[in-house]
């Protein structure tokens, strides 16, 4: 097995290559002066069983050429098998039409990593589960939901004042997912979206008077849904509000507003690398899902089950 790191996330996979006690394998992803994407494999990977490990975010575009051109290297040199491992997927959240004359770039993105050469997917808290169906290719869905409930048990007291809140309608089954684990009540957000980014908070839905409220979602960008739904939650009588969140993407001025919202804490995962910003903030804390993501990648490369992982 050899596990190769592009530049998108090179302090996780470090941590994975840790965890697996496996060096990551010699390369040079660079720039050419016109910023073209140059790799170049500096070890034999013929037959061997390939990781890749880059997640699409910021700057989604380049990261997810140096994916396919990683995955083009290692198929002309005669890689016995490739697996993209891909943390934060990109353009999940354009994953149907949203009107007419629009495209769904999650399946684009599918296809561009299946022709490229892949011939297996890692990846990690879908936005949308359907995205699965989008590759020809067998694809590997792992959630975050054990890590970030463990997370929660360490740091939170009194779990029967717990309460797990879904922002929005469409993250209710990820929510009952984790209440179900924590054994926790569940209430959720009911929210009208007039924009792109742009949510106004009609209901919630559960009486969340005197709970400690944990939001629960899968990806936080710009933070004017969630921050929304922490100041609903307060309005309605919440005695604090968290929230866990599996990608941090948090561009803009996302990380200001957590700053000065009634959340208690934000805490979110390394599948995307943090910046110097989110990393100095006081009410952000990042927990790693390298020890998921690593014991995935080894049991795929010696063909054990992936899904009792989550049992």
């Amino acid at each position: 097995m050899k596990l190769l790191a592009g530049n998108s996330n090179r302090i996780l996979a470090e941590a994975i290559a840790d965890y697996l006690d496996i060096p990551l394998t010699r390369a040079q992803v660079r720039r050419f002066a016109d910023n073209e994407v140059f790799v170049t494999i500096d070890e034999n990977v013929r037959g061997e069983d390939v990781f890749i490990i880059q997640s699409t975010s910021f700057p989604a575009n380049d990261n997810l050429m140096e994916l396919l051109i990683c995955i083009d290297a290692l198929t002309r040199a005669s890689a016995r098998r490739i697996t993209a491992v891909m943390p934060y997927f990109g353009y999940a959240r354009q994953d149907r039409k949203m009107g007419g004359r629009t495209p769904i770039s999650a399946k684009l993105v599918a296809n561009l990593v299946t022709r490229a050469g892949a011939d297996r997917v890692l990846t990690m808290d879908l936005h949308a589960g359907q995205i699965q169906g989008f590759f020809d290719i067998p694809t590997d869905n792992l959630l975050a939901t054990p890590v970030l409930a463990e997370d929660i048990r360490e740091n939170h007291e009194r779990p029967r004042e717990l309460m797990i809140v879904s922002p929005d309608v469409g993250g209710v089954v990820r929510a009952r997912t984790l209440a179900n684990r924590l054994n926790a009540d569940l209430a959720i957000v009911d929210k009208r979206r007039s924009g792109p980014g742009v949510s106004e908070v009609m209901n919630i839905i559960g009486d969340v008077t005197g709970r400690r409220c944990v939001l629960f979602d899968d990806i936080i960008d710009g933070g004017t849904t969630l921050v929304s739904a922490a100041a609903a939650l307060a309005e309605q009588g919440a005695a604090e509000v968290s929230a866990y969140v599996t990608h941090g993407v948090l561009s803009g001025a996302a990380t200001e507003r957590v700053k000065t919202s009634v959340l208690k804490e934000l805490v979110i995962t390394d599948s995307i690398e943090a910046s110097d910003v989110v990393t100095s903030a006081e009410k952000i804390r990042v927990v790693s899902v390298a020890p998921l993501i690593g014991e995935a990648i080894r049991r795929i490369a010696n063909e054990e089950s992936v899904s009792k992982l989550f049992d």
